[in-house]
């Protein structure tokens, strides 16, 4: 299913001369996986940031520490800054960040498992998501992935 929403964002990417750059924390490259799995990516994916830990998100998308400390890695605030940075740094016409908790540890009564936040750049203009997924770990990234397709599709 991925499949098909990927090829249909890289359809909708190359008919309109754009290219996308992905920044990842909890689904670990499934997104940027997802996307240049395509035929032809190399015309529309600029690169993907893995960025697992909180240090890693600082020092290659420019989050602040204050962000993360005040907010939370899995924020919305976090999320903005982290799809901010990839789509300035990438020079992308899109961005999409996610971050988030894929479980099974890790939760909170605040922050439970399933909890994902996901940024999205286009154009200048940052908008942020929270989405609660369930499952198992795997469920969570799938659905975390497929989410961010059908977005990305709707946003261009």
């Amino acid at each position: 299913m991925s499949y098909l929403k990927a090829k249909h964002l890289s359809d909708l990417l190359i008919s309109k001369g754009l290219t996308i750059s992905v920044a990842e924390s909890c689904t670990g490259g499934s997104l940027s996986s997802s996307l240049t799995s395509i035929s032809g990516a190399s015309s529309y994916f600029n690169c993907g940031f893995i960025t697992y830990s909180n240090q890693s998100k600082i020092d290659m998308l420019g989050v602040s520490p204050e962000s993360i400390e005040m907010y939370g890695a899995v924020s919305e605030k976090v999320a903005h800054e982290m799809v901010t940075g990839a789509g300035q740094r990438s020079h992308s016409n899109l961005a999409v960040s996610i971050t988030g908790i894929a479980g099974p540890s890790g939760g909170s009564g605040s922050k439970p498992v399933g909890m994902v936040c996901i940024g999205f750049f286009f154009d200048g203009n940052v908008t942020t998501t929270t989405q609660f997924f369930s499952g198992s770990r795997s469920d969570i990234v799938s659905q975390s992935v497929t989410f961010a397709l059908v977005e990305l599709s709707l946003i261009i």
